[in-house]
């Protein structure tokens, strides 16, 4: 049968005489070895970026001038979100090459140079000691990060999205965000403890630098991961359609053949990662800087809702197979946009109580996203152009709404004197994703358009 019957089963009913293509029948060790991977780099990744959220406070103190604490907040903040302005490039870059020389490939690389950027962090001198060369090279180093991890997220979903079989691929999928979660847990846990053992002068001067030297041997750990990994069945069959096992296929066909798909791409992302910044990478900050909570309370309040998440992860995704995707996702959109203003303000009423149960209302909504989008995400697209246009959508959305929301959700507050900005933006974000799952296709359970039908081997488990 043809691509299109596959991803069209309307096709079917005017050609009945079309042969229904063999289901791919899993492997389920390398099904757990894919998914486990996957999940491990991408934890890994996530560390990386956690930390740097995580001790946002002292970067500024060491790596911009002395003055005004907000001021160097939003100088950090700022170094955060230009990485993310690159990521499109990268996207651009690793995504249409993951769909022509294979996803494994292009995932040990992504792991390299992310690795190689967050090391390099850990060695810069601070300002006292070169002056402007330091937010210089923080930068440089931050841009290294954000075009590496332009092939990373797309990737990974893709290459556990294309080795599950049709009816987990949201159980398979969602151990993806655990490991993300796992990577920002690592990350924050080991900020903490720093901040409760160390003195203010002791980190300010040298404890920063412990999880970014820590990134060094974690990559080599992560890199050795995904070259054991074969290639996805998805591919290969893709790839032995085409002359001399290469499929070429143009970036204009990645895009402007993808439009529709890009924009629905571009509307889960934006209310997926808006919602996931704000609580992850932001509230940290929004504890200590703006409601001058106690930071090491502050960090181990947001280390404990993570740790649930964790733990609903992997039972919310089994759910998006059993219910579907749309449900699910649609759930979380009607969640941040009735209880975003309730749970900030339980949060700013400062007592540990209240801030956790606001925090972790946000994050049981949060995992609505986390548990849905790695399986949801690549379905949007057919196997020949799947990492290249989940690339771009997926980093478009992330470098214009995500990565920027620590930045502006900061500036918007400054301007305002508004705190409840950080939900207002929440429910912005909400309304959009709302309308973009509307418009979705449901698809768990069905095959990934451009594939077979995939079905679980014995002792799948």
């Amino acid at each position: 049968m043809s691509t299109a019957s596959v991803v069209a089963p309307v096709s079917l009913a005017k050609d009945r005489t079309a042969k229904t293509p063999d289901p791919t029948v899993t492997d389920p060790a390398l099904v757990k070895r894919a998914v486990k991977a996957a999940a491990l780099g991408n934890a890994m990744e996530w560390f990386d970026f956690g930390v740097y959220s995580y001790i946002a406070v002292t970067l500024g103190k060491v790596f911009f001038p002395s003055g005004n604490p907000t001021a160097q907040l939003l100088s950090t903040f700022g170094a955060f979100a230009a990485a993310f302005l690159v990521r499109p490039l990268g996207g651009m870059v690793f995504g249409p090459l993951g769909d022509r020389v294979g996803r494994q490939k292009v995932l040990a690389l992504t792991m390299i140079m992310m690795a190689a950027g967050t090391f390099a962090i850990g060695l810069i001198p601070s300002y006292a000691t070169i002056g402007v060369g330091a937010p210089i090279l923080l930068l440089a180093a931050r841009l290294v990060q954000g075009f590496s991890t332009g092939g990373e997220y797309a990737g990974a979903s893709t290459f556990i999205a294309e080795y599950a079989p049709d009816k987990r691929r949201g159980f398979l999928g969602s151990w993806l965000e655990f490991g993300t979660l796992a990577g920002y847990i690592a990350g924050a846990g080991l900020v903490t403890i720093m901040t409760a053992l160390l003195s203010a002068d002791d980190l300010t001067s040298w404890g920063w630098r412990i999880p970014f030297l820590v990134a060094g041997p974690m990559g080599i750990i992560g890199l050795y991961l995904r070259l054991r990994l074969e290639e996805t069945p998805a591919f290969a069959a893709e790839a032995e359609k085409a002359e001399n096992n290469r499929p070429k296929t143009p970036l204009r066909e990645t895009v402007t053949g993808q439009w529709r798909a890009l924009l629905l791409c571009v509307g889960l992302v934006l209310v997926f990662n808006v919602t996931d910044y704000m609580l992850l990478s932001y509230m940290p900050s929004y504890l200590t800087g703006q409601l001058h909570y106690d930071e090491t309370h502050g960090l181990l309040v947001v280390l404990g809702v993570m740790a649930v998440m964790m733990i609903a992860q992997p039972f919310v995704g089994a759910l998006t197979d059993r219910v579907g995707r749309r449900p699910v996702i649609a759930t979380g959109c009607a969640g941040f946009l009735l209880l975003s203003v309730p749970a900030l303000l339980l949060i700013r009423e400062g007592s540990l109580l209240a801030v956790a149960l606001g925090m972790g209302a946000l994050g049981l909504l949060l995992v609505c996203f986390t548990a849905a989008m790695p399986s949801a995400l690549p379905a949007l697209f057919p196997t020949k152009v799947r990492y290249g246009s989940l690339s771009i959508g997926f980093n478009v959305s992330v470098s214009l709404f995500g990565g920027t929301t620590p930045l502006v959700v900061t500036a918007l507050i400054g301007a305002t004197g508004n705190m409840m900005m950080p939900a207002y933006y929440m429910m912005a974000a909400a309304v959009i994703g709302g309308f973009a799952v509307w418009r979705m296709a449901e698809s768990a359970g069905r095959p990934l358009p451009g594939s077979a039908p995939s079905v679980a081997g014995r002792h799948a488990g």
